[in-house]
């Protein structure tokens, strides 16, 4: 639903800031591929775009795509953005430019509403989820475009049910240019993992919407032009099994009815490897991933963190669980715990090895605000400020031994000959598991094929001429091509190249320990 009763017309400018560069962002993978150019488009913005008036002009800009410009700036007649801790620079920075031309700017999203003091400067803060608080800036703004005197918060004390939530305004971005769609059905996480703002932001108990409402809005983005991989983005796709189990039908019969054409990733704990008949039905329903918050392997550290339900079956069981219904593992494994000691990193390369998880996000220890963890370390006097560190946290062991570590894990762990290792084994056990889907007819269109070709040649020029690991490149791909697996292919070395890369400029001391940290750094993903 959108906001009615509202004559006046307004023209609004959405901006979503820049990412700095991070394992996650993927911008080393792009030259690969057939024109993308950021990762997925941002579902808090998008979502007000479709809340406004329906008669309000809105432009939309993802300034990882491309900057605002002049024109948009003088076009508009308030600027809204939104975006989370890490583009804090960013964020600032967009508010300074469209001051430049007198606009009012509002911020909403994660950032602001766990750190209001972050954003002096914003004329509106929007703290809170959709609700009372977005109508009342808009009515603001309908009564006076014009920036206010002084800085105006505006909290959501009421906030809209998702089943209201109307479908985000995917049809105002650029979707071709992004590596993954993405979509939310419910907000909010039954856990309190210490390290974790999502339970204090949005709640323990899992908002939902109906599985009517995710249908419609797959349909929408396929008509967009959504035709991949599409992320379920919530903050754990189990939060609520129930809802989950009767979502996932009618995720099965829509994928029937569209010619299984996109695939399906979500996030959701470990323990979703106790629940077969869960697991069976995202096969049939053709996801293909599923992003896990493992953390570390230490038992010790994983019930000092609260994280206990990840023990609720061995680690590498849980894995080969998820994989033998065609489901690759990613995971998110932090490093500078308190119960890390000095063979933490070996400990941790041999869990690589193991697993055969190709893709992890290896992360230094931040502490967000709104964190049981922040308020700890608060207590203990061990927060640091200082914006030049890779973590905010003051390590039980010493700092430069931390980051040494990190280092040796990243370049150990992502050496190329040890990554396509772990992409072989995937393809043979993990994707061979996958349902058998018919080629749909647009699948043999000529653009579609000739976006193939593309990826394809740039890969087999970029890194089976160019990269200094060509040999391991050609070794994993002419298995592929042998047996016909051109998707396995160009799905392998396109995010392989990424994490190569990354983890090269990582070793070397060029990238963020990170993905929250907000030092600053020349490898800010540029606007194209």
């Amino acid at each position: 639903m959108r906001v009615e009763g509202i004559g006046t017309v307004r023209r609004i400018l959405c901006v979503f800031p820049r990412y700095t560069s991070s394992f996650g962002t993927f911008e080393y993978a792009y030259p690969l591929t057939a024109g993308v150019k950021a990762f997925m488009p941002p579902q808090g913005l998008l979502l007000i775009a479709a809340y406004l008036p329906a008669n309000w002009q809105v432009r939309f800009i993802d300034e990882n795509i491309r900057p605002a410009s002049k024109e948009d700036f003088e076009w508009a007649e308030a600027v809204f953005v939104s975006g989370m801790h890490i583009q804090r620079q960013q964020m600032n920075d967009i508010c300074r430019r469209a001051h430049a031309f007198d606009l009012a700017v509002a911020i909403g999203g994660p950032s602001v509403s766990a750190c209001p003091d972050y954003y002096p400067s914003f004329d509106y803060l929007h703290v809170g989820e959709l609700g009372d608080a977005t109508n009342e800036l808009i009515a603001r703004l309908a009564r006076d475009p014009s920036r206010p005197e002084q800085q105006v918060v505006l909290t959501t004390n009421e906030r809209l049910s998702m089943t209201e939530f109307p479908i985000p305004a995917y049809e105002l971005a650029e979707v071709k240019k992004y590596l993954l769609g993405s979509i939310q059905y419910s907000s909010g996480c039954p856990y309190q993992c210490e390290f974790c703002d999502i339970p204090g932001l949005y709640g323990r108990n899992p908002r939902l919407k109906t599985p009517q409402q995710i249908v419609a809005e797959l349909d929408r983005m396929r008509e967009c032009g959504i035709t991949d991989t599409v992320y379920f983005v919530d903050d754990n796709f189990i939060g609520n099994r129930k809802a989950t189990l009767d979502l996932l039908p009618h995720l099965i019969e829509w994928q029937k009815r569209t010619g299984y054409v996109v695939r399906l990733a979500c996030e959701a704990t470990l323990n979703i490897a106790k629940r077969p008949e869960i697991l069976e039905k995202m096969r049939e329903a053709r996801f293909v991933t599923v992003f896990c918050g493992i953390e570390t392997p230490d038992p010790d550290a994983l019930h000092a963190m609260h994280k206990d339900h990840n023990m609720m079956v061995p680690i590498h069981e849980g894995i080969h669980t998820i994989n033998s219904y065609g489901m690759e593992v990613v995971s998110g494994i932090i490093m500078g715990l308190d119960t890390d000691k000095p063979g933490t990193a070996d400990a941790l390369l041999n869990f690589v090895d193991e697993s055969r998880i190709p893709l992890l996000t290896i992360n230094l220890l931040q502490a967000l605000p709104k964190t049981p963890l922040w308020d700890r370390l608060e207590r203990e006097g061990r927060l640091n400020d200082d914006e030049s560190r890779d973590s905010n946290v003051e390590f039980l062991m010493p700092y430069d031994q931390v980051i040494s570590s990190w280092k040796r894990c990243m370049e150990v762990a992502f050496r190329p000959e040890k990554l396509y290792a772990r992409y072989q084994y995937q393809c043979d056990y993990t994707y061979a598991n996958r349902i058998k889907v018919p080629v749909a007819p647009e699948m043999k269109t000529w653009p579609n094929i000739r976006r193939a070709l593309i990826m394809l040649r740039n890969i087999f020029w970029q890194v089976g001429v160019l990269s200094d690991y060509r040999r391991v490149f050609w070794k994993f791909a002419i298995g592929r091509l042998r047996c016909g697996d051109i998707e396995g292919l160009i799905g392998s070395a396109t995010i392989a190249h990424h994490l190569i890369k990354f983890a090269r400029a990582a070793s070397g001391g060029q990238q963020n320990a990170s993905n929250y940290s907000i030092r600053l750094r020349e490898a800010s993903v540029p606007a194209e």
